[in-house]
């Protein structure tokens, strides 16, 4: 087994390009070709649906995508170990979903950061799924994630409660502002019901993302509306680039901090959390 082919293809599961994935992993597509052509001989079964322009996971490679996830990423973090084995550092794995990095997550790491400088600190952003499964297998010490998990090996400590707010690179009405270029960003289901239920007679979303900073960048590029993170507006707000939609309802998400209560790096984790309280305090 040699991890450069799970590597490669989490690379073409991304991209959907072989030759994207060469290009981005520095490799040629003959290469990429025969790592996936290994993994298949190896496994037995086809792992995606090749057709022009159009690369798709079978459902056998829709399985091994986890499996996949958790064997770069076990490897990684042995060797992030065992190169700082034998000096006095301690590696600490962080994680968070990208719209946290955005708005909370990146003062929380230089908050984490500059009190403690006997940490080895790798940062990766990540799928909310990918980010709990990681913690809970113990390959990421800790994550910031919204929306409390159902997982019982996870400990997880609210932080903050995030406003969500109705921005627009217009001074207009709420009706207006919903019925041109109105951007719906996913900010998970509980989001989704109070929106329906508050803009039940709004057109159609002309846009829908699964991520704030698409919208955000398309709005200050090609205009728009959309309910944004307070903090990952605030300046714009004051530059004068977005306005608030005053009459707009304000809704909020729960963050959290997760951790696997039986790592043996606990004790650290705890006292992290009140640097990142502290943090919270004086923003």
């Amino acid at each position: 087994m040699d991890v450069n082919d799970f590597k490669t293809f989490l690379e073409v599961v991304r991209t959907r390009h072989f030759g994207q994935a060469a290009k981005n992993l520095c490799i040629t597509q003959s290469t990429v070709s025969a790592r996936i052509k290994t993994l298949e001989e190896q496994l037995g079964t086809s792992l995606f649906v090749r057709q022009r322009n159009n690369i798709q996971l079978t459902q056998a490679g829709e399985k091994l995508l986890s499996y996949a996830e958790l064997i770069t990423a076990t490897w990684n973090r042995a060797r992030q170990d065992i190169a700082i084995e034998g000096n006095k550092h301690l590696p600490l794995v962080i994680g968070g979903i990208s719209s946290l990095w955005d708005s909370l997550s990146q003062q929380w790491l230089q908050a984490i950061y500059t009190q403690n400088h006997k940490l080895i600190i790798y940062a990766e952003v990540q799928p909310q799924n990918t980010l709990l499964s990681r913690v809970a297998t113990g390959t990421m010490d800790l994550a910031f994630i919204y929306d409390l998990p159902q997982n019982d090996q996870l400990a997880a400590i609210h932080l903050a409660d995030i406003p969500l707010i109705m921005v627009s690179t217009k001074a207009q009405s709420l009706q207006e502002a919903t019925a041109d270029k109105y951007l719906l960003v996913d900010w998970g289901a509980s989001f989704q019901a109070h929106h329906t239920q508050h803009f039940r007679q709004i057109p159609t979303p002309e846009l829908h993302v699964s991520e704030a900073r698409i919208a955000l960048d398309f709005m200050l590029a090609c205009g728009g509306t959309a309910y944004l993170a307070e903090p990952m507006v605030k300046e714009h707000l004051q530059a004068g680039s977005l306005f608030l939609i005053e009459s707009a309802p304000m809704f909020q998400k729960s963050v959290y901090m997760v951790y696997n209560e039986s790592s043996e790096k606990r004790r650290v984790i705890e006292s992290l959390l009140e640097k990142i309280t502290a943090a919270n305090r004086h923003p």
